[in-house]
């Protein structure tokens, strides 16, 4: 891999992380934009993401290590952490645009 190419990658994975993370702070320190089951489960969930996202980065794994030998309690163990966190993903960034248009407007 090229150094550009990996400036690149650094700086895409930088602005990533500082979206996620700004949308935590909004999502901590402002009202909430959504309705409030989704605020309290993305409130819930948002650091147990941010955990599981760094072990998963740390350890290079990948991120739905699912084959056909696994049972059904190892693929819900595999799969959950995977739906809760893409899930928190998209409320946490919509409270944030919400959040943002109401800011502007």
């Amino acid at each position: 891999m090229s150094s550009r190419s990996k400036k690149l990658l650094l700086l895409q994975r930088s602005l990533i992380w500082f979206l996620y993370l700004f949308s935590g702070y909004i999502l901590y320190s402002k009202k909430g934009y959504l309705f409030s089951i989704f605020i309290t489960f993305a409130k819930v969930i948002y650091p147990l993401s941010i955990f599981w996202l760094q072990i998963r980065i740390k350890r290079s794994e990948k991120f739905l290590p699912i084959d056909s030998a696994m049972k059904t309690s190892q693929l819900w163990f595999n799969l959950l952490p995977v739906l809760a966190s893409f899930i928190t993903v998209v409320l946490s960034i919509l409270n944030t645009i919400f959040y943002l248009i109401d800011k502007v407007i």
